[in-house]
């Protein structure tokens, strides 16, 4: 090395040491805060079992080496490997998926209406057999050797609730719909909604901080309805969104704080969210799978995204995002989980209820009426029971023989 590159060579090391020693000093700070003692730590195994306190936790790992289920109870972690899962499959199978829920019509926009009804009829077959493809497979190769390695899930002989299940999948696996899997066409029990009540968590952390004891702090108990129907560019929802209004109202215990229509901005709904416990969101939702900060809730004014909301910190019991795509994430930075559901998981709602993809606002608002009842015992709200209730209310829509369109986007995340 020559005296000249040595000499430019050295202040480009020495900023470099002074970058790495700030760094180190920043995450010393951060790990001195309560709760962040192990920030960029990998997380102890007394911490992974603390996740497994009320049910069993099943991380999926997809992988191009071989495919693991990592599944925690409240006793050990164990690891058993799932032959029938791999990753080129998982690949195959979500642009198959992805494709059949892109919206709109097939065919060219010059078809006449009856022309057009039998293109849309052709899509929506489709998307039902691509539907009850890929929750056959998932069944065959998550769910089924998941349950078996598991045994029974619970004694259920002291409660009317069915066992638990928490699901943290891992790749693109984790835009699919693995609460639905199981062979639902054959009648035959055969299916994860027939054996347990499944829920989605980000992260093991994010599901122990969801499980913890709920701060004092004074909140507004309240229920938050924020209803944009109206928005640029999008089909309106003026009466769906009336419904589940109204219903509320009537129905909720403690009354409801509604922002609605042109009060629904940004910033309003931001400020609302920090004092309120509870809040049911009715609106349209954008998603998108290259950059899925960017996703949202389509207000007045404009956008809350995540990344707005990712900056807040609630301290919330529950979350009803009544909007498309709300737990639908990215097809770039899929072990991200970078979705809105999971966004208020993780800035403190113990309970969110979302959507994998587009749903009838007519069917939104049926899902609405039916899992709100559930929730309240005795005069009180009871968010614990969220999960149970959209549990209720998707297998009696799926009893009642209705498509898996209809249904199966309905999940829950958290506690």
């Amino acid at each position: 090395m020559t005296p000249e590159l040595r000499n430019r060579h050295i202040p480009d090391v020495d900023r470099r040491m002074a970058l790495a020693g700030e760094w180190d000093g920043l995450v010393d700070e951060v790990r001195r805060l309560p709760g962040f003692e192990d920030f960029l730590q990998a997380p102890s195994a007394e911490s992974l079992l603390s996740a497994a306190a009320r049910g069993t936790v099943v991380v999926v790992n997809v992988s191009s080496l071989r495919c693991d289920a990592l599944i925690v109870t409240a006793g050990r972690v164990r690891s058993i490997e799932l032959p029938n899962l791999t990753a080129a499959e998982v690949v195959e199978r979500t642009g198959e998926y992805l494709e059949v829920l892109r919206d709109g019509t097939a065919g060219s926009t010059d078809l006449s209406f009856a022309a057009s009804l039998a293109a849309r009829g052709r899509q929506r077959a489709e998307r039902e057999r691509v539907l009850g493809s890929t929750t056959e497979w998932l069944w065959d190769a998550v769910a089924e050797p998941v349950l078996d390695a598991l045994g029974p899930l619970a004694d259920t002989s002291a409660s009317d609730l069915p066992p638990r299940l928490w699901w943290c999948p891992t790749g693109l696996l984790t835009l699919l719909p693995l609460h639905g899997a199981g062979h639902h066409r054959a009648g035959d029990g055969r299916t994860l909604l027939d054996r347990a009540v499944s829920s989605y968590t980000p992260t093991l952390r994010v599901l122990t901080r969801s499980l913890a004891p709920r701060s004092t702090r004074e909140r507004d108990e309240r229920l938050l309805f924020v209803g944009a129907p109206e928005v640029p560019d999008q089909i309106g929802l003026t009466d769906d969104v009336a419904v589940e209004r109204d219903y509320l109202s009537s129905h909720i215990p403690g009354g409801v704080v509604t922002i609605e229509g042109p009060a629904a901005t940004v910033e309003q709904v931001r400020q609302a969210l920090s004092r309120h416990a509870r809040v049911h969101i009715s609106c349209h939702g954008r998603q998108n799978l290259a950059t899925p900060s960017s996703a949202g809730f389509l207000l007045t004014d404009g956008t809350l995204d995540i990344l707005r909301l990712s900056a807040d910190r609630h301290d919330g019991d529950f979350a009803y995002l009544s909007a498309c795509r709300t737990a639908s994430g990215s097809t770039t930075l899929p072990d991200e989980v970078i979705t809105l559901a999971a966004a208020l998981n993780y800035s403190g709602y113990r309970h969110v209820i979302a959507t994998l993809w587009s749903v009838d606002s007519a069917v939104a608002a049926e899902m609405t009426t039916a899992v709100y009842p559930s929730l309240v015992v005795g005069g009180a709200f009871r968010a614990e029971r969220s999960a149970v209730a959209l549990h209720t209310a998707i297998k009696d829509m799926r009893d009642a023989g209705r498509p898996l369109d209809d249904w199966l986007p309905f999940t829950h995340t958290g506690a």
